[in-house]
């Protein structure tokens, strides 16, 4: 199901899960902004009226790797409870994300994960995605 700006409270705290080190207020905003937002979705699913899964979707209109076609729907992040887990509801939710993908132009879907995640490597793998590449990303401060 497509959530709504006025869902963003109650979602903030499973978006809190991909993103700890973020206050739940910054990701209540973050959910509102995807909820609302033209070039971006957030889907959920639901039992008994609490929220059980979330996926934020977007479309990027850069560089994304692997794919040649511009604007990539893209998955942001998925979450869905532990509780909740190998009942398909992550499927679900990639599906709902690659139908809205589609629904915008999108020849293409895309995702990523830190190369440690090991877990979200057989996710994505799982639900249809195919390795593009492996990077590593450098910084330093000025």
């Amino acid at each position: 199901m497509k959530a709504k700006k006025t869902d963003a409270a109650l979602l903030a705290p499973l978006v809190k899960k991909l993103q700890p080190d973020d206050s739940e207020e910054n990701l209540m905003h973050l959910v509102a902004d995807y909820a609302e937002g033209q070039n971006s979705a957030v889907f959920t699913s639901v039992d008994e009226n609490t929220f059980t899964g979330v996926a934020l979707c977007s479309l990027r209109h850069d560089y994304v790797e692997g794919c040649k076609a511009s604007p990539v729907g893209y998955l942001e992040g998925i979450y869905v409870k532990e509780s909740c887990r190998m009942l398909g509801i992550a499927k679900g939710l990639v599906h709902e994300c690659e139908a809205w993908a589609r629904a915008q132009g999108c020849k293409e879907f895309a995702s990523d994960c830190a190369l440690t995640n090991t877990a979200s490597l057989h996710f994505h793998l799982g639900v249809g995605f195919q390795e593009a590449n492996r990077i590593i990303c450098f910084k330093k401060s000025l």
